[in-house]
Formats: C-alpha cells, structure tokens, sequence
C-alpha cells in the first residue's frame, strides 16, 4: 500500500526560551563601514548587523510563537491507537495517542526533528528517518515505541528516505545515494538484519529514483522515477531477476506519472497521471506492453493530489486539489465509482491512510483558523460508506482565539501577457486586517519554484496581520503547481523572468486597491522565492520598502555547480543547464548577484549553515555585494540549520527579528 508520509511537518511557531540566550559582540571592517556581530542560542545563531530585539517584542509574539501541531503519521498494529508528530520541546518528536483527544505520549528525544515515518506491518515497530543539522543527510532508524530504543539500519553517511514496508513486514524498500554519493538508487533491506541492504535499481542518470509498493507476494516493486514537475514515470522491477520496465510515461512521453499501488490481483496498477489532459487524474494501467492509462476522475475538472488504497484492496481515498483547497473522495475499487467525503472542513487535507483492519482512515486537517491536526473517519461496510469525523488531537494555540484568525481571499488579478484571447489571470491569497487602511503590504512568495501558495494555517502571517497592521498577499506566479501543466511550464528556461513579472503586475494590482498602501509593499520569501525577492529588489526597489529573503538563490550558475550532487541534474531540468553556453549567459544576466547595482531597498537575508539545496555561499556572497554597495543588510545565519530553520530557538528569533525588520523598513518607514 502506498502511504502518505509528512516528510517534514513544521508548526507554524513555538516558545522563545529567552533565559538560554546569550550574546557575544564581535565587530569586522568592511568597505563601507564596521559589521556588528553577534552570536546566540550557544554559539550557533550568528547575526550581523541585527539589532538587538527589545524584549516587548518578545512579550508581544510570545503566545503567537507557542502554537503547535499534531500531524497524523501511522496506525498501531490493532487499529486502535496511532502515532503523531508534535513539539514540546525544541523540535518535532514522535508521540503515541490512544483515544480520541487523549493525552500524547511521547517516544522520541532528540535534538533533531524526526523526518519520515512508516510503520512496520503486523506489528507496533516504526522506521523513521532523521538528518542531523539540517543537512538533510537522513538516516534511517527502527524504533521500538515500548522502550523508545532506536537502532541505525542504513550507513550513517548517505542520503536516505522514501522508506517502503512489503507487505509482511519483512523488508523495506528505500531511496538512498550509498553507491557513490550522488545517485538516487532504490535498496532493499531486511531491518533484523542490516547488512543484507542490496541495490534493487541503480539509478541510470541524475534524476530521483524511489520505491512506491511491493507486490503481493513481494517479487515486484513499483518504482518512481521524478525527472521533473513535468516529467516523472512508472517502473516495474522484478527483484527476483532484477530486470526493469518501463510502464508509464518516458523520454519520449513526457508527462506526469506517479505510482499509486498494484491491483488486487497485481494485472494492473493505479497512478495518478497528467496524459488525459491539463491537470493530474487517478487512472489504472494494464501492465500488459503497450497499455495506456484508463482515466478514473473524469468528470474533476481539477487536479488529485495524492491517493492510497486499502489493504483488502476493496477501496481507495484520493484527494483533489481545487483552486488550493482539499476535497477527499472515496473509490470503490471494483465499480470505479466514487463520492466526495462531505464532512471535511473546508481546507487541506494530507497524510491519509487507513487502519490495519481498514475501518477507519485517519488524516491531519489544516483550515486558516486551526493548525494541523489529526482525525479519523469511521467507514462503513461498503466502499463509498463512511461515518463521523472524529478529532484526536487539539493542538496548543497560545491561549489565542483562532476563530478570530483572518480568512484569506482568492482573487485573480491581471498581468502582462495573454491566455490565449484573455488577459492571464495569476491567483493570489489576500489576508487583510480590520479597518479601512491604507494597511502596508507583505508579498509572500512561494518556493519550489513549482510550490503553490493555499489557505492553510499561519500563525505567522496572522501575527503580521494584527501586531504590524499589514495584509499579507500570497501569489501564485506562472510556474506554481495546481492550475495544470501549460501553468506550470510558463517561467521554465529562458521564461524565467516572466515570473518575476507578474510580481510587478501585482504591483500594479496593489495601487488600484484602495485598502492598501503601495507606498509600503515588502517581499518575502524562502528558498526560490528567496530568489524571487531579490529579483523583485533588482527589478522593483523603487517601488518596495523591504525585503526579506530566506536560504534564497542569488546566482543561478553557482547555485547549480555548488548545490549538493544528488540534486543537480533535476535542478538543471528546471533552471537549465549551466554547461551550456547560451544558456549560462542567460543565467548569468538575470541573477541577481550580478545586478546589486539596481538593487536599493533594505534587506534581511536568513541562512542555514548546512543548507544542501542552496548552499551558504549563495547568501554571503549577495551579502558581501550589497554591503560592497554601501546597502543596509541585516544577515542571519544558523550553523545548525540547512534549509530553514527547524529548531525552535532559532526559528523564534529569526521570527522576532523579522517583526523589528519589518517595524523599522515598512510599517514605521
């Protein structure tokens, strides 16, 4: 059975334990004057040039940073108790709950958050994954939930996750770079003995391999091999013979092809897959030569996001992703027919999976007004049959009242080109404060580049919302996920900058609002929406007044010779291939790097030492250029951290300083 993991679930926030900072000043000379430095959180939180942050913002976002989460991450073996991840300490552990808002208990006690988790058929045994740092170097674990004992079962140097149970609970299949650093193969292990670990595929090429599901009588792996957001195929290995087979999508046919599971009587097998039209459908495939696609959710004019089936193989649930809100339906395996669940909150829904006895499904729920959080839906004897909807976690909030949270708005507005005869429309999440404004602005920039922007739980945008008084508007720019794959190829190669364009037509959207402020617009965003808001600040500083980026891309080329081997040549897919000419120069015209001279507007750049994406170098040198300028830059960098931070100490600070940031540059500027 495929199962629906959160890789990484973050709160929105948490505690500042302000009693463990500690404070050592340095000072350094550069062209343009002295840097202030300082260290915190025992050495590890490195700030230049950020002031010191009064303690009244401390009190003032304390509750706002002690709200948490509870996402749903296995059953136990008797269907009665499931296991969640949640922090009351600095990072995410493991907790076991037994009883609808029962008390959490917790397992795990590290001091790095816990990754993947998938629980051993037949039994109460988790595999989990955890990196150390941030690095994202994760290594994979078998825990005992009764002693919380862990025991290592991969190398303790390679990449690993994406972790696969057969059916018996006998062996794990996994993704991991052990041959030689770089590719991503898929292994096979039997847990009670570690050095049984085998190669099952090695990786033709520098795209992603990963195990999917076993077959029945554990002979046959379904493999996923993600070459881009637009190119991804279906593989059959036969582990007996080790032979390969290629069952959806290729070179030659690329398109969007995802391995759900095998059929009851493994002729076949579900995928979710783009070939039937713009957006991702479910369809069962014959694994017969020559087969195509039998699309399933024909009449969904939008696009599923995830599915998984039980283990009798009688039903599935699959999720919709409709203009960014989930829809959770239920599939008869055998008549193909389905029903949407109708007691789902409006929202996101992910991480489902059903119960060992296959009475229940279980699933984390996230609404605008309530933080992730774990239920459970009672199933009745038929397929499409289900009962109550029942909450088994309630995570902290701070004492706050969500029901007062601001609902975000969906709007579309214009920008400079056409779809077809029309005018292109970009959607964009609005989260505006009470009154009449004119209220300052934060532009929050999604990453990926193909991430999209939903209306989920914040309580950082809702801590901007009410203690700065600003609205916070969340785009979709052309290349986002959700709106199909014309969309999603818009900003690809030479497209790039098309992307950073409909930033300024939301500009222009900006100004005919009367509620809004145009005079005081910042842009924030992480990893490529790092990238975004510094090409906003090349191309927009005189219509900006702050800038906040996050483990963000300030030169292509270097970004893509020196992110980590694993990920290069899927990077290259998206971004283009640095090795060739026309291309590099191209890449190199629209850094950013090379077009600081444009850029005016106050910065803060936030960093992670170990960041294997988009490595440090990526931040200090936009840094080292913007100061070598004469330009305020704040610089925060977390030598324990890779990309963003999950600690909670650090995440707390960076979130404080960014409150000070935005005070100084936007709402009192």
């Amino acid at each position: 059975m495929t199962l629906w993991r959160c890789w990484l679930c973050r709160r929105s926030s948490a505690l500042f334990r302000f009693a463990r900072v500690g404070a050592l000043l340095l000072v350094s000379s550069v062209a343009f004057g002295e840097v202030e430095t300082r260290t915190l959180n025992d050495g590890n939180l490195v700030l230049e040039d950020v002031p010191e942050i009064p303690r009244e913002i401390f009190l003032d976002l304390y509750r706002f940073q002690n709200v948490r989460a509870a996402a749903f991450r296995s059953w136990t073996a008797d269907s009665q108790g499931l296991y969640v991840s949640t922090g009351f300490g600095d990072v995410d552990s493991i907790h076991r709950v037994d009883m609808p808002l029962g008390a959490r208990r917790q397992i795990t006690f590290y001091e790095e958050p816990v990754g993947g988790i998938a629980g051993q058929p037949g039994s109460d045994a988790l595999v989990f994954t955890r990196d150390a740092g941030g690095s994202e170097f994760a290594q994979i674990f078998l825990l005992d939930p009764e002693t919380g004992e862990a025991e290592i079962l991969s190398d303790g140097e390679s990449r690993n996750g994406a972790v696969v149970w057969d059916r018996r609970g006998s062996r794990i299949a996994f993704q991991s770079t052990r041959r030689n650093g770089a590719s991503n193969d898929v292994w096979i292990m039997a847990p009670d003995d570690p050095t049984s670990a085998e190669i099952a595929l090695a990786s033709p090429d520098g795209t992603w391999w990963g195990p999917a599901e076993f077959s029945a009588s554990g002979s046959k792996l379904l493999v996923a091999n993600y070459v881009s957001v637009a190119d991804s195929r279906v593989h059959l290995v036969d582990l007996d013979t080790g032979s390969k087979s290629l069952l959806s999508g290729g070179p030659d046919d690329k398109s969007v092809n995802s391995p759900v599971a095998f059929d009851d009587d493994n002729e076949g097998f579900w995928l979710i897959t783009d070939q039937g039209g713009e957006f991702n459908q479910l369809a069962w495939q014959s694994m017969q030569p020559g087969a195509k696609p039998e699309i399933v959710t024909t009449d969904i004019s939008w696009g599923v996001s995830g599915a998984t089936i039980s283990h009798d193989r009688k039903r599935m649930v699959f999720v919709t992703n409709e203009d960014g809100m989930s829809h959770v339906y239920l599939l008869d395996v055998a008549s193909r027919e389905y029903r949407k669940v109708e007691s789902i909150p409006t929202g996101l829904a992910f991480g489902l999976d059903f119960s060992p006895d296959d009475r229940k499904l279980a699933m984390t729920l996230n609404t605008p007004q309530t933080p992730s959080d774990t239920f459970v839906l009672d199933l009745g004897d038929g397929a499409l049959e289900y009962g109550d909807l029942t909450r088994w976690t309630q995570s902290e909030v701070g004492g706050l009242d969500t029901t007062r949270f601001r609902v975000p708005e969906l709007v579309h507005y214009p920008t400079f080109d056409a779809d077809g005869e029309e005018q292109r429309q970009i959607p964009a999440w609005v989260n505006k404060p009470k009154g009449k404004g004119p209220h300052p602005v934060v532009i929050s920039i999604h990453g990926g580049p193909e991430g999209q922007s939903r209306p989920s739980f914040s309580s950082t945008y809702q801590m901007w919302i009410e203690k700065l008084g600003v609205a916070v508007i969340q785009p979709n720019v052309r290349g986002s996920r959700g709106y199909g794959k014309t969309y999603v190829g818009l900003d690809n190669g030479f497209q790039r900058e098309d992307s950073v364009k409909d930033i300024g037509a939301l500009l222009d959207w900006i100004e005919t609002q009367p509620d809004l402020d145009k005079d005081r617009v910042a842009v924030f965003g992480g990893s490529y929406g790092g990238y975004m808001v510094l090409a906003s600040a090349v191309h927009y500083s005189d219509r900006l007044a702050a800038a906040v980026d996050i483990v963000g891309i300030s030169n292509f080329v270097t970004f893509l010779e020196n992110t980590q081997d694993y990920r290069r040549d899927l990077r290259r897919v998206e971004y283009g291939d640095e090795r060739d000419p026309e291309m590099r120069a191209h890449l190199e015209k629209i850094s950013p790097l090379n077009n600081v001279d444009q850029i005016s507007v106050p910065m803060f750049i936030v960093q992670g030492e170990n960041d294997p994406r988009v490595p440090v170098t990526e931040a200090a040198q936009v840094v080292g250029a913007l100061r070598d300028q004469g330009h305020t830059v704040w610089y925060m960098n977390a030598l324990n951290e890779g990309h963003g931070y999950r600690k909670r100490e650090n995440r707390d600070i960076y979130q404080q300083a960014t409150v000070l940031f935005f005070r100084q540059h936007l709402v009192d500027d």
